[in-house]
């Protein structure tokens, strides 16, 4: 069977004609676009709400339909949600599917190569949530790591209240251990309610008064 030669190779169409690249960086982005739509087809920018914005103003200019962005940390998100805002298609690429990808030239940058491998149809985007499911997710991960850090958060309460000579049987520290046991969302207010008893506040006035008279 004859070997097949490089010219016998179909060329590729590109699928993505509006498409382009950002290569996500914690201080610079740097973006690409299709050399035929501008003279500087790669530009970098800023990573403040003003740069994206101007990103986002240069690719309705260059007729930008479709995002492909590569990144491997949280950088990506606020350029993400802007450019979703726009009104571009946005997807995150993971960067080992770029690098498995062979046939770049070692003179092109990470922009470039991105937004031609995008243009190509060959990248596969990261699943990314609806913005509703996403302030959701933020919700619930935030409240686990606090439920997870409450049992922590009591014991630095009472190791405090020892330190400031305040006995394990006070009202004080039942009203610390109290909190753990009641619902989250009422542990402020189980907290603060006893302890505005005027009854309460004076007894434990007399008894630090009377601590601070006989370690004095």
């Amino acid at each position: 069977m004859p070997k097949r030669t490089t010219g016998d190779r179909p060329e590729l169409n590109p699928v993505n004609v509006g498409a382009a690249a950002i290569d996500i960086g914690s201080k610079m982005h740097m973006a690409a676009v299709d050399p035929t739509c501008t003279d500087a087809p790669v530009r970098a920018f800023g990573t403040f709400t003003q740069d994206l914005h101007d990103l986002a103003d240069w690719f309705k200019a260059c007729g930008v339909t479709s995002v492909a962005m590569e990144s491997t940390g949280v950088y990506w998100i606020p350029a993400y949600e802007i450019l979703e805002q726009r009104g571009f298609e946005v997807i995150l690429v993971n960067a080992r599917y770029a690098k498995n990808v062979p046939g770049r030239k070692t003179d092109v940058s990470d922009a470039a190569w991105l937004r031609q491998l995008h243009s190509y149809g060959l990248l596969r985007g990261s699943f990314r949530p609806d913005g509703e499911i996403t302030t959701l997710r933020a919700y619930l991960r935030q409240r686990e790591r606090l439920v997870e850090y409450a049992a922590a958060h009591i014991q630095h309460m009472q190791k405090a209240l020892m330190e400031m000579t305040l006995p394990p049987k006070t009202d004080i520290h039942r009203e610390a251990q109290h909190v753990s046991k009641v619902p989250k969302t009422d542990s402020c207010a189980a907290a603060s309610r006893p302890l505005r008893s005027p009854g309460r506040l004076a007894a434990i006035w007399r008894w630090a008064s009377f601590e601070c008279r006989r370690l004095g």
